[in-house]
């Protein structure tokens, strides 16, 4: 059974759809069945893929409202992993499902029709709480939550910790912080070392110790639609992106040897 990954964070600007793209191209690079969904209506998840979001004839919106076919949907592209893409239409979608039957676990049920044919489905959220963002919350088995090592990231990561528990108790029990990565990263900062006390001495183990540094080739491949390993992967931001992987990885195995134990 594939394992859901929600990439997520309240607070918008902080590599939250970077880390979604360059995570599950990463993790394809490792020989991973991935699935990345994008449910933001931005559609920046999709562009930085290689596909134009303007042009879809179908998206998420059509899965979670008009209930078209998984098939119908899925983009298979050049970086290795499958895609169900987004664009503005999912605006109506958030709408739609307010009124909807089920409508905190329609992606839920959408997920568990194909999530054997996975080794892993990344969520892109959107920076908001939303029904979207629920909708995605209430489907992963884990979050992971991108955020910069300032202070303002620290009072948006005490917000989604709020919106976990609340997720936690109502809709998906299982739910867990997978990790926190810290994005955008600079070592000279008196503030960033700060802030990364403060995470290790509250989250412990849940930091990643992979950080992602700024990274000039890494903000410039959504503009050509390919995730940093396809732009450049000599690249700092690549290597950072694979490391993730890899750490994220070794994270997964030893804690099915956990459970096997």
């Amino acid at each position: 059974m594939g394992k859901v990954l929600a990439i997520a964070n309240q607070k918008g600007g902080v590599g939250k759809t970077t880390t979604s793209v360059n995570l599950a191209a990463s993790l394809a690079v490792t020989r991973k069945k991935v699935l990345l969904i994008d449910m933001d209506p931005q559609g920046n998840a999709t562009t930085g893929s290689g596909v134009e979001k303007t042009e879809l004839i179908a998206s998420v919106y059509h899965l979670l409202v008009e209930d078209k076919e998984f098939k119908e949907v899925l983009v298979q592209q050049e970086a290795g992993y499958d895609l169900l893409p987004a664009n503005g239409d999912l605006v109506a979608a958030e709408v739609e499902l307010m009124s909807g039957v089920d409508r905190e676990i329609r992606l839920r049920k959408i997920i568990d029709l194909i999530r054997s044919s996975y080794d892993f489905i990344v969520v892109d959220c959107p920076p908001s709480l939303n029904m979207l963002t629920v909708n995605a919350l209430a489907s992963a088995d884990g979050v992971v939550i991108p955020m910069q090592c300032e202070y303002y990231a620290l009072e948006g990561l005490s917000a989604l910790m709020d919106t976990i528990k609340a997720i936690r108790d109502s809709l998906n029990p299982k739910l867990k912080i997978e990790g926190i990565l810290r994005t955008m990263y600079d070592p000279r900062s008196r503030l960033t070392s700060e802030v990364n006390g403060q995470l290790f001495n509250y989250f412990r183990d849940a930091v990643y110790r992979t950080v992602v540094p700024r990274n000039i080739r890494l903000a410039e491949a959504p503009s050509y639609g390919k995730p940093i390993i396809k732009y450049d992967k000599q690249s700092r931001g690549a290597i950072a992106y694979l490391a993730l992987a890899g750490e994220l990885l070794r994270r997964n195995d030893e804690a099915a040897a956990i459970v096997s134990n």
